[in-house]
């Protein structure tokens, strides 16, 4: 299962089981409104972000495939990535939170925490072990100085 499902397909059934629970419950631990500010905000950060972090691996000329990290020909540690390693998967889970507050249900976050475990252990990782493999001490250097969410 490790590199095997999309990050998109996983974030869009993220987002279908966040829908479902708003619709389908039939009790609500809590509600609670916001302006709407606040989730076309995080929304558009999300969007910024995931772009930037493919424009520059573009502009590196390295994949953009999240299944075939050995593929990758440099280490990209510049712009988004001084701040964060995995700023396509961070804008993924801002779209989600942005998602949630506008369902405007507090259930609709319980999947956050799932999508970040189911991330960081399904994607992330495999994807940290290839780059020490191909990078070596380079990348140890990269993760010490930067965090892999924020």
């Amino acid at each position: 299962m490790i590199l095997k499902i999309p990050p998109a397909l996983v974030f869009a059934v993220t987002a279908f089981l966040m829908w479902c629970i708003f619709k389908y419950m039939p009790f609500q631990v809590f509600e609670f409104s916001v302006t709407m500010w606040i989730p076309k905000l995080l929304a558009l950060t999300g969007t910024i972000l995931g772009a930037l972090g493919v424009i520059q691996f573009s502009s590196s000329k390295t994949t953009i495939d999240p299944h075939t990290p050995e593929k990758v020909t440099s280490l990209v540690s510049n712009g988004v990535y001084r701040f964060s390693r995995n700023p396509m998967y961070l804008g993924l889970l801002m779209l989600l939170i942005a998602f949630a507050f506008y369902l405007g249900t507090g259930l609709s976050f319980v999947m956050i925490p799932i999508f970040i475990w189911y991330m960081n252990t399904y994607q992330i990782k495999p994807e940290e072990e290839i780059l020490i493999h191909i990078f070596g001490d380079e990348y140890k250097e990269y993760q010490k100085k930067v965090r892999r969410w924020i």
